[in-house]
């Protein structure tokens, strides 16, 4: 053994060398869905994408949607995949259409992401912010788990993360997911952000639903026509498919701290969008908000 010693560094380069080659075209496969992780549907998701590729990393985007419900998704995607490098692989799986005439398409974006699932309307943000690049339809009989021929209403597992997980490993190229669609998206209709120096009016895209925030689509930018300043009020009109369920004044801070517990706030979240809150409580529950297309809120300056 003594005389390998001298030949220990040069090995073990050899080694990460190839350990890296081999790696060199993986990339992360971050998986999100409304299944929740009370049974197996999730692990047995991941379980096909081990068996593409057992090196392939796997991450959770969230396993706990509302059920159902498609913008939560395309929020969630918008909320999160600027921040993962070019070349991950989303798998997205809220689709109450499974089975139907819904394409299962790949998404590229011009950022370099992939979103892999039912082009049910989940792509609707991510296209907006990222660009659409290119889609393509998924070719099922290609890219399908072997043996799922007769399954009809499980294509998390059976189409989406077999899919994803050789393309995230490498397995195929982009152009072998199937043929090349219109570069065009399903999108879901809602309130783009507007204003003027007098008002700023979104949609209510998501509630942060571990504290009950109401978060809006309004960026800072926009919000700064308003020319606002910490400490000041602001009327804040909150509605519901046009008709009005909340209508309160509030100051606008910096953290929830700054305003005594139970007192609603305006503040910036962390994607530097316009907010509301109760600080210490739940200003969705106390006030009976919800999120979605249907939903807006306008931001006033206080007379």
């Amino acid at each position: 053994m003594k005389f390998l010693r001298p030949l220990l560094p040069a090995l073990l380069l050899l080694i990460a060398t190839g350990l890296l080659a081999a790696g060199e075209a993986r990339h992360a496969l971050v998986i999100q869905t409304d299944f929740g992780t009370k049974d197996g549907a999730v692990a047995a998701m991941k379980g096909v994408a081990f068996g593409v590729d057992p090196l392939l990393p796997l991450v959770d985007l969230s396993q706990e949607n509302t059920p159902y419900d498609i913008w939560e998704a395309a929020y969630r995607l918008k909320q999160t995949a600027p921040y993962w490098p070019a070349g991950t692989v989303f798998v997205s799986v809220v689709d109450p259409g499974v089975g139907t005439a819904r394409a299962s398409v790949v998404l590229k974006t011009r950022s370099g992401h992939y979103f892999v699932g039912p082009d049910n309307g989940t792509w609707t943000l991510v296209a907006e912010d990222l660009g659409i690049e290119a889609v393509r339809r998924i070719d099922e009989k290609a890219n399908r788990r072997p043996g799922s021929e007769k399954s009809y209403t499980f294509h998390g597992r059976d189409i989406y993360a077999f899919t994803g997980a050789r393309l995230a490993s490498g397995t195929i190229t982009y152009e072998q997911v199937g043929p090349l669609l219109e570069p065009k998206i399903l999108s879901l209709p809602y309130q783009h952000a507007a204003g003027d120096a007098q008002q700023v009016t979104g949609a209510i895209p998501l509630i942060d639903f571990h504290y009950g925030n109401v978060w809006t689509n309004i960026p800072d930018e926009l919000f700064a026509g308003l020319k606002p300043s910490y400490g000041q009020k602001f009327l804040v009109v909150i509605q519901h498919d046009g008709k009005a369920v909340y209508r309160g004044t509030m100051p606008y801070v910096r953290t929830f701290g700054e305003v005594p517990e139970g007192t609603p706030l305006l503040y910036l979240n962390s994607l530097l969008n316009v907010a509301f809150a109760l600080n210490m409580g739940s200003f969705s529950e106390k006030f009976g908000l919800s999120a979605g297309g249907g939903w807006t809120a306008t931001v006033l300056r206080a007379p």
